[in-house]
């Protein structure tokens, strides 16, 4: 029924956007300047079109994030959700970088083998972050830029200074505990009868693949994403930045900052919405998203 790199829990999936995203779920073999090997990885396309729209999902996360509103999008155009280095079902091997710098650098070599045409950027939580770097770095590859409840505009977190053993592995234990995600799931959705059993397994199926630990302390020892407020004043594209009016995990001010220091920019808020707009009003954001393309 499903590939059979996806686990197995997979098989417990009710909703029909969940279990159709996971079938499409295609593995392909990356080739990158910073790895002698191949990188698999975890990507799924849907729609046709000119102007291709690229996803990508939040910390700890995966393209199935974008599970309810890709085949809304992929109606009208044609779009992509790839699984970010070190997340998702993507492959893990221990000497990658898996930092900000070699997200950066995954993603324009997944873009110039899979997609290779300028795209549409959007970018939900962390995976916003990722999305305002690499249109800085790659600015002739982004024709406009979407901003979903994004990070981008906090320091590094300090954490990264006692990510070591064996508090490392403590950490991404306390991460993998059922009842913890539970628990940031309903504080992501204003909804909290969104926060499923299906969106639970959703949220925790990628943990079961190989290094998915590993690569998570790398990612945090990194210092992950910094603020980008002294740079986003760079950015040309036109950028939409939609943004949940109950978000409780970012907040709500960050919003008016990129709308503030965004040159072209739009600001749409998302009523009776949480930190996963994409998630909780997947109708409103594609048709905001189809709409400014």
């Amino acid at each position: 029924m499903f590939p059979d790199y996806i686990p197995t829990e997979a098989k417990k999936l009710t909703e029909a956007t969940s279990i159709e995203l996971v079938k499409q779920i295609r593995l392909e073999a990356i080739a990158t300047s910073f790895s002698a090997e191949p990188i698999r990885t975890a990507y799924v396309k849907q729609g046709e079109g000119n102007t291709p729209i690229l996803l990508l999902h939040g910390f700890d996360s995966s393209l199935l994030e974008y599970r309810r509103i890709m085949p809304l999008i992929g109606q009208m155009r044609e779009v992509y959700a790839a699984d970010l280095l070190g997340f998702g079902f993507s492959d893990r091997a221990s000497n990658l970088p898996y930092g900000a710098a070699g997200i950066k650098n995954h993603l324009y070599y997944f873009w110039k083998q899979i997609i290779q045409k300028p795209v549409i950027l959007v970018g939900a939580s962390m995976g916003g972050a990722t999305a305002i770097d690499f249109t800085l770095t790659y600015p002739e590859l982004v024709k406009k830029l979407v901003l979903l409840d994004s990070a981008g505009l906090t320091k590094q977190p300090v954490i990264g200074k006692f990510m070591f053993p064996p508090l490392d592995y403590w950490a991404t234990e306390f991460l993998r505990n059922s009842k913890v995600r539970q628990n940031i799931s309903k504080a992501a959705y204003y909804d909290k009868s969104l926060a499923s059993a299906d969106a639970q397994i959703c949220s925790a199926l990628h943990l079961q693949c190989p290094n998915w630990n590993k690569a998570l302390i790398s990612f945090t020892k990194s210092g992950g994403y910094g603020s980008f407020i002294k740079k986003i004043k760079d950015i040309t594209q036109p950028t939409l930045i939609l943004w949940g009016k109950q978000d409780q995990i970012l907040g709500t001010k960050d919003a008016a900052k990129f709308a503030k220091f965004i040159p072209n920019n739009k600001l749409v808020w998302i009523d009776q919405c949480g930190h996963v707009p994409h998630l909780e009003k997947p109708e409103r954001v594609a048709t905001e998203i189809l709409n400014y393309c």
